[in-house]
Order: structure tokens, then sequence, then C-alpha cells
């Protein structure tokens, strides 16, 4: 019976790495295409201003800022999610 019990909890916590794994591996390609694309288009950003900046420097001032800002609450929200539903949340 123990053995059947610590299967069981075996599948949840390999199930819980491989959503973990996906959610990480998804959230570095957004990151990666926030930090490096952009810059790829420099030249035709900076063509557009606004507020007597070029749009280039909104975009590595500000946006890719705000975007890994909302990635690490997105992180932190999706693993309390995930915990609960693998129950493995502190009580």
């Amino acid at each position: 019976m123990s053995d059947t019990k610590d299967m069981d909890r075996q599948q949840r916590i390999n199930a819980y790495w491989n959503e973990n794994n996906r959610l990480i591996i998804s959230l570095l390609v957004i990151w990666f295409a926030v930090a490096y694309i952009p810059p790829l288009f420099i030249n035709q950003l900076n063509q557009i201003r606004i507020v007597g900046f070029p749009l280039g420097y909104y975009f590595g001032s500000q946006f890719s800022l705000a975007v890994f800002v909302v990635l690490i609450f997105y992180y932190a929200y999706a693993m309390n999610k995930l915990d609960s539903k693998y129950h493995l949340k502190d009580k």
C-alpha cells in the first residue's frame, strides 16, 4: 500500500516539474524576444519619436523592464496555482 502511495506522489511530482519546466521555458522565450529582438530593429524604431525620444529608447529603457516585472509576477502567480493543483502548497 505504501508503494502505491509513494508512486502516486512521485507521479504528481514528475507532472509538477514537467509543467514547471514548460512554464519556465515559455517565460524565457518571452524574455529573450523582448530583450534581443527589438535591438535588431533599432534603426527603424528610432525613426519614430515619442515626446522627443526615439521609440528604441522606450523599448530598451521602459518597455522591456515592464515586461520583465510582469513576467516575475506572472511566474509567482502561476507557481501558486501549480502548487495548489498538485497539492504541494504549504499549509
